[in-house]
């Protein structure tokens, strides 16, 4: 693809918000295809992301987070999910200007359930909940920076959410 691709919309928020099974659905009613730059990070590195911090750390993998969100928004042209902790990088927070961004709002009651003890989570691994929630609290302000538009997902499944979001771009045009 060329470097004028732009994604539909791109979907941020907390682990648990539903990022990859909101995109997923939304994607398919939309009739484009969906990229997940999690995905991205660990084709490139070859190994799953749990693997890539504990192998070569945290900055590590925000180095691969940073490229591979740069890489996502200048070539893909459909829905596109990051990372929960992609917004940390001000690189990334400014290449989010000009584009749709959707934050996927979650509480912390809904993303315990749906992200359960942090299994595959490297940054949940001790004291999920209490983690959680900081990390909830730390990354929202910055959400609420790169989101044009703030979507609840507490209590409604991923075709609501999907559907919300795909009225929304329709109007937007």
């Amino acid at each position: 693809m060329t470097g004028s691709a732009r994604p539909v919309c791109v979907l941020v928020g907390a682990p648990g918000s539903g990022k990859t099974v909101v995109g997923q659905t939304l994607a398919a009613t939309l009739g484009v295809e969906f990229r997940d730059t999690d995905t991205d990070i660990e084709q490139l590195a070859g190994k799953p992301i749990p693997e890539i911090f504990v192998d070569e750390g945290e900055a590590h993998f925000r180095t691969l987070e940073r490229a591979a969100v740069a890489a996502a928004l200048a070539s893909h042209s459909g829905v596109l999910a990051l990372g929960g902790g992609a917004v940390l990088a001000e690189e990334s927070r400014a290449a989010l200007a000009g584009h749709r961004v959707v934050h996927l709002s979650v509480e912390l009651a809904d993303a315990v359930k749906r992200v359960g003890l942090g299994a595959g989570r490297p940054l949940l691994a001790i004291n999920p909940r209490a983690t959680l929630k900081y990390l909830m609290d730390q990354r929202r302000p910055l959400y609420a920076e790169v989101a044009t538009v703030t979507v609840v997902t507490d209590g409604r499944t991923p075709e609501e959410i999907a559907a919300e979001i795909a009225q929304l771009l329709r109007k937007e045009g």
